[in-house]
């Protein structure tokens, strides 16, 4: 592989490993390195770049950590399959997508009016048994299936229409209606796929789904959606910042 033009300031008060990874990662992004790419080996980094070893290696660490890379016995350093790293704040997976310059599609699945989900219901704070708006889609990554997507929206919603779901975002159609979603409690888990589930989304039995249902409310804590979503695990992770603080 062609090494990367990689330009190190010296004088900045930014660590070099961070300048180092920043720009692996836009190469990765842009896709000046694509899925499955041999990567440039560390040492070799190291001599070309004149940086340590230990510079380099954390830079590294840092991509492989992100899913953006892979270390395999035998094989070497490689750019992984392209993944969805969404990092934990309320954004739609169609703003993901758009964001990281992958083209998001949708196919609706089913969009119902009448739907009963007593799970649903109490999410958005109304009694069992009303009505409520659900929506299956299934959202694309280019041409790839990447999810299927679940959510539930109070009965004032049924406007929305299928053109409107596979055009926008769920989000930005509640925002286009006055609607902001400001605040999400969400839980994410695993599970083995049902085999419908595999079909729709290209999966092999053993390969497993990521999972997160999410509970948005606007500024003034009302309820406004309830999803229910699972992704193909090869191509979604969630990104996450800890602090001891």
């Amino acid at each position: 592989m062609a090494a990367l033009p990689i330009q190190i300031d010296r004088t900045s008060p930014v660590p070099l490993y961070h300048q180092l990874a920043e720009q692996l990662i836009a190469a990765i992004s842009d896709g000046t390195l694509r899925p499955g790419d041999p990567f440039e080996n560390e040492l070799a980094m190291s001599d070309r770049l004149s940086l340590s070893r230990p510079t380099v290696r954390r830079a590294i660490s840092e991509l492989v950590n992100k899913g953006l890379l892979v270390r395999r016995r035998g094989i070497g350093t490689t750019v992984a399959n392209q993944m969805v790293h969404r990092k934990a704040e309320l954004t739609s997976l169609y703003d993901d997508l758009a964001r990281e310059g992958r083209t998001p599609r949708t196919d609706v699945l089913s969009l119902h009016s009448e739907a009963q989900d007593d799970r649903a219901a109490e999410a958005l704070g109304l009694p069992t048994g009303t009505p409520l708006i659900a929506i299956v889609r299934l959202r694309y990554a280019g041409d790839a299936p990447l999810a299927i997507m679940r959510n539930w929206l109070p009965p004032t919603m049924n406007d929305l229409t299928v053109e409107q779901l596979q055009k926008d975002g769920l989000y930005a159609l509640l925002r286009a209606r006055g609607i902001r979603p400001t605040v999400a409690r969400q839980r994410i888990g695993a599970r083995n796929a049902t085999a419908e589930e595999r079909r729709t989304l290209h999966m092999s039995k053993a390969e497993p789904l990521v999972t997160m249902t999410r509970s948005a409310y606007d500024a003034d804590g009302s309820p406004v959606e309830f999803g229910d979503h699972c992704y193909r695990a090869d191509q979604y992770s969630v990104e996450v910042v800890v602090s001891d603080r």
